[in-house]
């Protein structure tokens, strides 16, 4: 097969993956409704399957092993009923990302590197045999005594816990689809304010609970700063405002603490040397030797960036 139909082939794969990947997200994100539909269960098996039937056939290794682990654990889930805690959704998100990132890397402009894909995938085994083992706690009924705590929480002698609003649960679940879909889409100033739109309608919702508020807070103003990218904004905003909404079904006078990653989302360049990067060009230096040079471009430089460089470059070769 010539390099033009494999890049073809390999184009095709990766926009199924991502519609697979989709399929995946959205249930892992309403995990707990999804165990009780057994056929929306049997889409993400069935998501996960594509994606490593598709991966093995082109020869991407570590995406077939990746997904192939996903869809293990989504076979447990079918054949068994498993009683979805913040513990397993974590693990679970943790696994997709793993094979997000890997997809990502294959569609990058430099293809998804042996070397690379290895250390990716020693990194997330941890996870993997974590989320192994605590399904299999769960299928053994060990933690059969804490779900009972969970679902049935002992009366409080002198005053019962306050409800949550019964709207609050499925309004957040409803804004993070929004902005989910949002993240996906072209950044703009545009959709940034839709995104800021539906922070002010979290922080509105009646959580009785300040440390609720201050979470949206401090993700309104990652999402306000222009230098972090939907890609880098998606993944942390979502999950923790997800969590927390989790969190706060479970016991709503928790306390919510942000995540150092989306704390560091918050910073913005002083106003200073944001004026001298407007006002200078910025400087990198590159070795002669490819591999090095690469790296230090794809560091450098953003992902719209690169994507003007290739086109550049792919016009130079040309001519």
């Amino acid at each position: 097969m010539d390099a033009g139909n494999q890049q073809k082939i390999v184009g095709y794969f990766i926009e199924e993956a991502k519609e697979h990947l989709d399929t995946i997200e959205q249930g892992l994100l309403d995990l707990r409704s999804v165990v009780t539909d057994p056929e929306r269960v049997n889409e993400m098996f069935r998501a996960a399957h594509s994606v490593k039937g598709g991966a093995a056939m082109l020869g991407f290794v570590s995406l077939q092993k990746t997904a192939h682990k996903l869809e293990d654990s989504f076979k447990v889930l079918k054949e068994n009923e498993i009683c979805v805690d913040q513990r397993l959704e974590t693990l679970f998100l943790k696994g997709y990302d793993t094979l997000k990132d890997l997809l990502d890397k294959l569609q990058g402009p430099f293809g998804l590197q042996e070397e690379e894909a290895e250390k990716t995938l020693e990194e997330a085994e941890p996870c993997f045999v974590e989320l192994e083992g605590y399904l299999s706690e769960l299928m053994s009924g060990s933690s059969q005594s804490a779900t009972v705590t969970a679902l049935t929480p002992s009366p409080t002698p002198q005053k019962a816990q306050k409800q949550l609003a019964p709207h609050f649960a499925p309004e957040v679940k409803s804004c993070l689809k929004q902005m989910l879909q949002l993240f996906k889409q072209q950044e703009t100033s545009q959709t940034r304010q839709k995104l800021q739109k539906y922070c002010k309608d979290l922080f509105g919702l009646d959580a009785g609970n300040k440390t609720w508020q201050e979470l949206v807070k401090i993700s309104n103003k990652a999402i306000a700063n222009p230098q972090n990218s939907y890609h880098t904004l998606a993944p942390v905003v979502i999950k923790e405002l997800k969590q927390a909404s989790d969190q706060l079904q479970q016991n709503q006078s928790c306390v919510l603490t942000p995540s150092l990653t989306l704390q560091q989302l918050i910073k913005k360049t002083p106003p200073a040397a944001a004026q001298a990067a407007s006002s200078e060009p910025k400087q990198i230096t590159l070795t002669v030797e490819p591999k090095a040079a690469a790296k230090t471009i794809i560091q450098a430089f953003d992902n719209k960036q690169l994507r003007q460089l290739i086109k550049l470059l792919a016009q130079a070769a040309r001519s």
